[in-house]
């Protein structure tokens, strides 16, 4: 068989939805690494997500609206792929791999307007940026390693505001923030592929490792304190593959598991986790076809399973999600643009808080459209 054809989803550009997998918004792939040849590519994209609650009337018993905690944000991303030899090749990539916007509108005295009385004001912010060098090694045309380094950097900032956290300090947490301000810090990447190119064949296994970050934090709580923090970014295992199942046709997909849970975030003050995510698993599956020398497209599913557990921290409302996404391409000469549009449904959840936990919203049809483009170039 002949003519087989990998087609881009753009998923570099194409951000998963706001909180769907914890705080994952690119999926750490290593692509870039498997294309032929030397080769540079830039990506841009957009989410809009709409996360719409509602009080729990055992405490708010007018169960006022929310409305959309979920802010819009954007993603770039670049890399570059050269290679050293027959056997080694080398690649740089930049993303944004972790982030949260998250911004519950304030109570009011009209209980029809949108505004949480448990948690309004409440507020989450994290960006992130990660630069990761890899070299990869063929010992022949069937089976390869790659590895390297890691460098990222976080910050961000929590606001924790609402009837749900207490009232005010001593009593609670309600009117507390705390400034994390940004670190940088080192993880590695290692992992192995096995190929078949006659028939376009590839199942590639990477690790990601978790990354440590021992952030300077400003705590305000009457009176403020500057302390450091400690946290984590997640490791992660990704399973890509990829086979031709008929000429000019691709079935693509993958698995990614990533240990969300150790992403823990307890300032001094506060003294109590900010941050309380589940891990997650998430399946993909895809066909890409070719249509003539210049157009392809494609299609991919996505989903995470909901933990048995919906009861979810305020700072990420969601509980699992499906997704379908619709992408394509045009290739001329030494360029390729690729673009594509997702639509995510996000789980159910009610988001909770104290000690044991205790449901405080509930949020049901939440979804997130998000598109990109990606501009690619061989020299």
């Amino acid at each position: 068989m002949k003519n087989y054809v990998a087609v881009p989803l753009a998923l570099a550009a194409l951000s998963s939805a706001a909180q769907a997998g914890g705080l994952d918004r690119t999926g750490q792939s290593i692509d870039i690494l498997f294309e032929k040849g030397n080769y540079a590519e830039f990506s841009i994209g957009r989410a809009d997500p709409n996360l719409n609650g509602r009080d729990v009337a055992a405490f708010n018993p007018a169960r006022t609206p929310s409305g959309n905690v979920a802010q819009a944000f954007n993603q770039a991303g670049a890399g570059f792929k050269l290679d050293i030899n027959d056997r080694l090749s080398f690649a740089m990539i930049y993303d944004q791999p972790w982030g949260s916007d998250i911004s519950y509108p304030a109570a009011n005295a009209n209980p029809l307007t949108p505004g949480s009385a448990l948690l309004g004001g409440t507020q989450a912010f994290a960006e992130s940026d990660a630069i990761t060098g890899l070299l990869r090694y063929k010992f022949n045309d069937r089976f390869s390693i790659h590895g390297g380094l890691r460098w990222q950097q976080v910050e961000g900032n929590i606001t924790l505001n609402g009837a749900a956290y207490g009232g005010a300090p001593p009593a609670g947490l309600s009117g507390y923030s705390v400034r994390i301000e940004r670190d940088r810090a080192l993880g590695w990447v290692a992992g192995a592929a096995y190929e078949i190119p006659d028939i376009a064949l590839r199942v590639a296994l990477t690790y990601n490792s978790e990354i440590e970050h021992e952030f300077r934090t400003t705590e305000n709580l009457n009176p403020a304190i500057t302390t450091t923090t400690t946290t984590k970014t997640p490791q992660s295992v990704n399973l890509d593959f990829q086979t031709g199942i008929a000429p000019n046709t691709l079935l693509m997909g993958g698995i990614r598991w990533a240990d969300h849970s150790e992403t823990k975030l307890r300032p001094t003050l506060a003294g109590v986790d900010l941050i309380d995510l589940e891990d997650s698993t998430t399946f993909s599956l895809g066909v890409a076809r070719r249509f003539n020398k210049n157009w392809s497209g494609s299609i991919l599913l996505e989903y995470e399973e909901a933990s048995d557990d919906n009861l979810v921290s305020p700072l990420a409302p969601t509980n699992g999600f499906e997704s379908i996404a619709i992408g394509l391409q045009y290739t001329q000469d030494k360029f390729k643009v690729s673009g594509g549009i997702r639509y995510t449904k996000l789980g159910d959840a009610f988001a909770e808080t104290g000690t044991p936990d205790v449901a405080r919203a509930s949020f049901t049809g939440s979804d997130a459209v998000s598109f990109g483009i990606k501009v690619g170039y061989y020299f």
